[in-house]
């Protein structure tokens, strides 16, 4: 079941590639982390943000991060 779950998150995710998106990010410790960026690809496992303010900086996620709520996404729409 879990994995059916996965899968429709990364399929969630794949309509949304190359759309702005807005992720808080728990880094434990009370740190929460507000990034704005792009969506730019999905895998398997994991997706790429690519950060608006510093377009060489891209972070990774995988899609159990959004399963446990210690990343939380927003599409801009």
């Amino acid at each position: 079941m879990k994995k059916n779950i996965l899968a429709s998150i990364k399929n969630q995710m794949d309509n949304h590639v190359g759309e702005k998106v807005t992720l808080r990010a728990n880094n434990g410790r009370r740190k929460i982390v507000v990034n704005c960026g792009v969506l730019e690809k999905t895998y398997p496992s994991i997706f790429v943000v690519r950060l608006e303010n510093d377009t060489q900086r891209k972070v990774t996620y995988s899609y159990s991060d959004i399963l446990t709520k210690t990343v939380q996404i927003d599409f801009a729409g």
